[in-house]
Order: C-alpha cells, then structure tokens, then sequence
C-alpha cells in the first residue's frame, strides 16, 4: 500500500515541477514579449510580439490544465490513501500550491493583454522597462524556488523565496516612482505609463503567490504557515490592500 502511494505521490511531485516550469516559462515569455515593444517602436512590426502573446496565452491553458489534473490527483490520494500528518500535511499543501501557480499564469496573460495593446497601438519606448524586467526576473527565480522547496522539502529554500519578496516590493516601489516621475514629464504618454504601472502591479503579486507557495511548503514541512504578508478587502476603497501581520 505504501509502495502504491509512493508512486503516486512520484506523480504528483513530477506534474507539480511542470506546472511551475510552465510558470517560470510564461514569465520569461513576458518579459521577452515587454522588451519587443521598443523594437516595434521602432520596426513598426508587432508580428514578433503577437507570436509571443499567443505563447503566453497557450502557457496559461497549460497551467489551468495541469492544475486540473493535479487536483485530481491530491483528491485521488485524500480519498484512496487517506494519508495523516506529514503526507496528509504535504498533499493538503499542493492542493494550496496550484491555486496559486494558477493565478501566476493569469496574470501572465493580463500582462500580454497589456503587451499586445501597447504593441498594436503603436505608444513608443517604453523608458521605465529596465527595473519591470528586474521584477520580472525576480519574480521568476521566485517561482523556480518555490517549487523547488517543495520537491525537495528544503525549509531553507522556502525562507529564502519568502525574504526575496522584499526584493520584488522595492523593485515596484521605484517603477512607481519613475512613472510617477516620466508623466510629469511626458505627459503626452500617460495612458501607456499608466498601463506600464499596472504591469508592474501584477509581477508584485506573482512575487506575493510565489510567497504564498513558499508558505504552504513551510506548513507541509513543520505544520505551521508563517502568514506574516496578506490581502485584506478593504470597504472605503472597495478594493484589496496588503497589510503587514507584523503591525496589524
């Protein structure tokens, strides 16, 4: 019997690793198709970027996939195997695991329909895209490591991805103040710095589900999820806000 769940759990490690490949690979697909806006400004040629998103698009159907099939799988084993503490711990958190690497795929896709807006409107160089590439490479190795504490139930790479989300935060913070910074100078691209600031918003919350993921692993490991960053749904504003747990 336990032979049996071994493997299984062989299956579920090895469709996890795929799917935060296929993560990983939307980010960089991201970043590559954002940098191909400044040669379109200057080409007039949107072919390359458009290929791009449509790869973005397909990785995303590939993520909803996977996560279907995982689900399957971790129900599969609550319900076959009955598992307790660390394996019950370690299947619980997977559940946890892709419903975060999901919405990192769809906010993949929110940032190419950004891309793809930017690229057929023709709205020039985009000046502030050096630290949203950071993010983007930040917010990739996140993820990467994430997963990677997971397969390897490593406590150490899980708190590392946890720290490197301050990274991702002060990176935003300065795309802010950029933006911020070119309106008032270039007011004439406004609209497309504005859409620039929100693709910078949606890598800082990829950083925050890659946290998450980093979080679940430290809970399938020890049994206790550290919660030190969240969202709360804030009523004046009617929308989300990250409070900091440590001074709540």
């Amino acid at each position: 019997m336990r032979n049996r769940f071994d493997r299984q759990l062989d299956d579920l490690n090895r469709n996890l690793t795929e799917m935060g490949s296929c993560c990983e690979e939307c980010i960089g697909q991201v970043a590559v198709a954002l940098s191909s806006i400044n040669e379109i400004s200057r080409s007039h040629e949107s072919s390359v970027t458009e290929r791009l998103i449509e790869k973005i698009y397909e990785s995303d159907a590939e993520i909803d996939k996977l996560e279907r099939t995982i689900e399957n799988q971790c129900l599969r084993l609550l319900l076959e195997q009955q598992p307790v503490a660390r394996d019950l711990r370690y299947v619980s958190a997977a559940l946890k695991m892709i419903s975060d690497m999901e919405r990192i795929g769809d906010q993949c896709s929110d940032i190419a329909d950004i891309a793809k807006y930017l690229s057929t409107e023709n709205k020039g160089t985009l000046e502030s895209a050096v630290h949203i590439q950071d993010m983007a490479s930040a917010t990739m190795n996140m993820v990467m490591r994430a997963v990677d504490s997971f397969i390897k139930r490593n406590l150490e790479i899980a708190k590392v991805v946890e720290k490197s989300d301050d990274v991702v935060d002060e990176l935003f913070v300065k795309v802010k103040e950029e933006i911020a910074e070119m309106i008032s100078r270039h007011p004439e691209q406004g609209e497309s710095l504005l859409d620039l600031l929100m693709v910078a918003k949606y890598f800082e919350r990829i950083g925050d589900h890659a946290t998450n993921i980093a979080e679940w692993v430290e809970f399938s490991i020890n049994g206790e999820r550290p919660l030190k960053v969240k969202y709360q749904f804030d009523e004046a504003s009617q929308q989300e806000i990250k409070i900091d747990k440590k001074t709540s």
